[in-house]
């Protein structure tokens, strides 16, 4: 679908979750203080999922997890749900999802998301999941005592902290 009234970027999102499936918008602070991060659009869509979000790690190995994730869930049944384990993202550790249920961490944080969602007509994003990853020395998650502070500082919690479902 070639809509004129679109921005060169949100004709790329269409065209790009028509064609692969989602798209993967990736996301700086220019001033270097916040994580970076990327996030999936098209899920809801194409495998009836949440979108995912992953901070801080280089841009190309989130987008290969988000690409990761996709292709889990729609070739292998990955189902999403807070606490779920997910293998072969990392090399050697395993990540978890984690529910991220606040409108505002969502209005925050997938902007795109909430547009291209919305220009198709279909519901408003409500829930997304954020995937956490594991300190590559010692392997704990930011919830994990001993687990390194900057793994903790550079994934900042959009879920609710505590115990892992």
């Amino acid at each position: 679908m070639n809509d004129n009234h679109l921005t060169e970027i949100e004709q790329t999102i269409v065209d790009m979750v028509d064609k692969h499936g989602c798209f993967i918008m990736s996301v700086f602070d220019p001033e270097g203080v916040a994580p970076d991060f990327s996030y999936s659009i098209g899920y809801a869509r194409t495998v009836q999922q949440p979108d995912v979000i992953v901070f801080s790690l280089p841009k190309s190995l989130r987008a290969s997890m988000i690409n990761e994730i996709w292709r889990q869930m729609s070739e292998d049944g990955l189902e999403l749900s807070d606490g779920a384990e997910i293998s072969d993202l990392l090399e050697g550790h395993i990540c978890v999802a984690r529910e991220v249920t606040d409108p505002a961490a969502i209005a925050e944080h997938f902007g795109s998301a909430i547009w291209y969602y919305r220009h198709i007509g279909m519901p408003a994003v409500s829930r997304a999941f954020q995937i956490v990853w594991p300190g590559a020395h010692q392997g704990l998650l930011p919830w994990e005592e001993g687990c390194a502070s900057e793994v903790i500082e550079d994934q900042p919690a959009l879920y609710v902290t505590g115990t892992v479902h």
